[in-house]
Formats: C-alpha cells, sequence, structure tokens
C-alpha cells in the first residue's frame, strides 16, 4: 500500500530504526487517506467536511473503510483498504497511537475550515499569516508528530518536544519552498498559495506572472517569498542539530537540504512561471550522501545560501535584504561550527547554547564521518582502478 502511494518513501521508511519505522510508515498512510479525502472535488461537501472533522475518531476502530472517493483519486486504495492500516495502528505502543490521533485531529479540523472558507477557495492565501496557518496545517503539523515520536523514542534532545516552533519551521521551510516551485502547476489546477499581501505589491492578478512582459514583476515577488522561507533555516539547522539517532536524523536532514537546494534552482529562476523546476537527479543523490552528517547539512546551506546571494541581481528591489538576510545566515553556520582559520590567533569562538548543541551533534558523528570517509576511499579506489583498465585496454588496442 505505501509503494502505491509514494515508491520513493518505501525507500527511505526501510532505513529506518525499527522503533519508529512502522510508526512513521502508518503516520503517512493515515494523513494520506485524509489528504485523499480533502483532495476529493467529486465528494460532496455535507459528507466530505464531517469525514474530516471525524477521521481521528476512526483510529478507534478496527474495520472501518470508505469507497466513496472518485475512481480517479489515486490513493483511494489506502481508504479502500483502511481496515489493513488500523490492524496495524492497534499493534502500535499507546503512546505513539496517541501522536498519530491527535495530529489526525488537527490536521483533519483544519482541513475542514479550508473546504468551507469561501474567500479561500475563490481568492486563495490573503495574507502572509493565513500563509503561515495554511502551512501550519499542511505541514507543520507532520513536524509536530514526528517530533514527539522522535522524543517518545528517545531519539532526540526532550526540550525539542517545548520546541514546537522548531518543528513548526521545519514543516514551513519544506511546505513554502514547494508552493513557490509549484507556481505555474498551481495555476494551471485553478488554486493559488502566495500570499496575495506580497504578491498584490508587484500585480493585480496573480495570473500576470504567466505572461512574458510581467517576468521582472514575477521575479521580483518571488524574491520577497523567498526571503520569508529564509527566515526559517535557523529553526532547521537548531532542529537538526538535537536529532541523535542516525537513521531519523536523515529522515529528517534529506527533505531539508532537497529544500535548500530547490529554493536556490527556483530564485530568480524565469522557468518557474513557465513548468515545475527540479533539482537534478544527481544532484539529488550527492546531497543524500552529504547529509548524513551535520557537518555536511551545514556546508550544504552554506554552499546554496551563497548560490542565493550571487543570484540576486543589483537592479532586485530587495537586493540589500536578500545579502544581509544570507550574510546573518552564513553567520549563523560560522557560531555552530566554527573555523578557527576565520579567527585572529588566540581568540576562541563565542560558545552559545546552539553551537554547543552543534558541536555535541558534530561529536557524536564522528563515527559516521570515519565511514563515510571510508567509503569515499573506496569509491575513489575503484574508480582509479576502473581508469587503469580502460587504459590498459585502449593501449593495447591501439
Amino acid at each position: 500500500m505505501l509503494a502505491h502511494c509514494s515508491r520513493s518513501f518505501v525507500a527511505v521508511i526501510m532505513e529506518l530504526n525499527p522503533e519508529l519505522r512502522n510508526v512513521i510508515m502508518l503516520f503517512y498512510l493515515v494523513l494520506r487517506a485524509l489528504d485523499t479525502i480533502e483532495d476529493d472535488m467529486t465528494l460532496d461537501p455535507e459528507l466530505k467536511i464531517p469525514l474530516l472533522r471525524s477521521f481521528d475518531s476512526k483510529l478507534n476502530l478496527k474495520d472501518w473503510t470508505f469507497d466513496g472517493n472518485g475512481p480517479n483519486e489515486k490513493d483511494r486504495i489506502v481508504l479502500v483498504h483502511f481496515d489493513s492500516v488500523l490492524t496495524e495502528y492497534h499493534k502500535l505502543q499507546p503512546k505513539y497511537q496517541d501522536v498519530i490521533k491527535d495530529v489526525t485531529r488537527k490536521m483533519g479540523n483544519g482541513m475542514a475550515d479550508y473546504v468551507v472558507n469561501e474567500e479561500f477557495n475563490l481568492n486563495g492565501v490573503a495574507t502572509v499569516k493565513d500563509y503561515d496557518l495554511y502551512c501550519h496545517y499542511v505541514a507543520g503539523l507532520v513536524g509536530e508528530g514526528l517530533t514527539r515520536m522522535i522524543v517518545a523514542a528517545d531519539f532526540g534532545h526532550p526540550a525539542l518536544a517545548d520546541k514546537m516552533y522548531l518543528s513548526e519551521s521545519m514543516g514551513l521551510f519544506l511546505q513554502k519552498t514547494n508552493i513557490i516551485r509549484d507556481f505555474r502547476e498551481d495555476l494551471d489546477d485553478g488554486r493559488s498559495f502566495w500570499p496575495r499581501e506580497i504578491w498584490a505589491k508587484h500585480t493585480d492578478k496573480l495570473a500576470n506572472f504567466a505572461q512574458p512582459e510581467h517576468l521582472q514583476e514575477a521575479l521580483n515577488c518571488s524574491t520577497e517569498l523567498v526571503l520569508n522561507v529564509l527566515d526559517h533555516v535557523k529553526d532547521v539547522l537548531v532542529y537538526l542539530s538535537m536529532v541523535y539517532d542516525q537513521s531519523t536524523y536523515c529522515f529528517c536532514a534529506i527533505p531539508q537540504v532537497m529544500a535548500i537546494a530547490t529554493l536556490a534552482l527556483v530564485f530568480q529562476n524565469p522557468h518557474v512561471f513557465q513548468k515545475n523546476v527540479k533539482i537534478r537527479k544527481g544532484e539529488t543523490c550527492s546531497l543524500i550522501l552529504e547529509c548524513r552528517t551535520y557537518e555536511g547539512v551545514l556546508n550544504v546551506f552554506s554552499r546554496y545560501l551563497r548560490v542565493i546571494h550571487h543570484k540576486c541581481p543589483v537592479s532586485d528591489p530587495l537586493y540589500l535584504e536578500v545579502g544581509m538576510k544570507c550574510g546573518e545566515l552564513e553567520q549563523f553556520i560560522e557560531e555552530l561550527n566554527p573555523n578557527p582559520s576565520h579567527l585572529p590567533k588566540g581568540l576562541e569562538p563565542r560558545k552559545t547554547v546552539y553551537s554547543e548543541l552543534a558541536q555535541t551533534k558534530i561529536q557524536k558523528d564522528a563515527a559516521v564521518a570515519r565511514k563515510l570517509w571510508r567509503e569515499q576511499f573506496a569509491c575513489n579506489l575503484s574508480l582509479a582502478l576502473v581508469a587503469v583498465c580502460v587504459v590498459t585496454l585502449l593501449s593495447k588496442t591501439y
């Protein structure tokens, strides 16, 4: 069932620590079922709204299923066979069941609120505050649930449970990046998630951004949206420093490095307004390998922040703001993992709560770093041997 919904997610799930593997899989399937109901425009609102608001109560049952979705809903199979999900759900420890049920309740009610919100359905997101709230329901709550599971499993710093604003930023950083990237796809589907409070500064109609004559206004608007996303970077980096279990850390880190790479790609990119753009597969593989240590994540963020900074033209009205934000974040990364060569001789790096968390995480990563070095060495050695063999064969041939 999971493979039907997301083949790529199956591979990620299988790498998780057994303690959380089934928990997160079922968390995903329950929310996928909820999302399938919300997305189905063939469902009568009189059926959809009560179902969304009461969906968490279905988790108390053992044999509930739903086959009322339209035939074109690709994930309807999750609801048709939801009794299988329930069977596995009831095998989980109560502490994990409670998290899944609570997040399902919050998300279901949030979705129902948007279904009945005529202003949102007609005109999309109005204010930046509305934008944050929408992203909270579709992504922030997922981060909250995942964080509560991590703490319950003792896989992260206990303080994460008291710092839900960090998990909120984890979700919003991903969701807002995707919203910028998916501009054209959403426009073609008749949806709008760019907040009017921002885009109305640049045009009187969001669809204008798809027209070549409005490209400059579109790029200027996207700059402001990217700046909004960058506000979450500090929280993301702090959060990742507080996740200790290696498999869980990678599960959290991979989407974040993909997001910063995507953000750099969409920034000042005219193609965003004509098609859906994605980072290359080779780049994706490289990021997955690099983010296995916290120091690697910091390097990735630093690298793409420089890309964003360098891509910003002087003519952009927010040129100074972009420069200051990228500089601020680069400085924060330096604070988390100081480079001794950047300091005057004899001067010790300034210690903060965040830098101590980061250094603790980096020390815990030492064994992983050694493993990565051995992998890289073996890979380079293999490539060298292949090259020698090829040269030898060519020399004999000619």
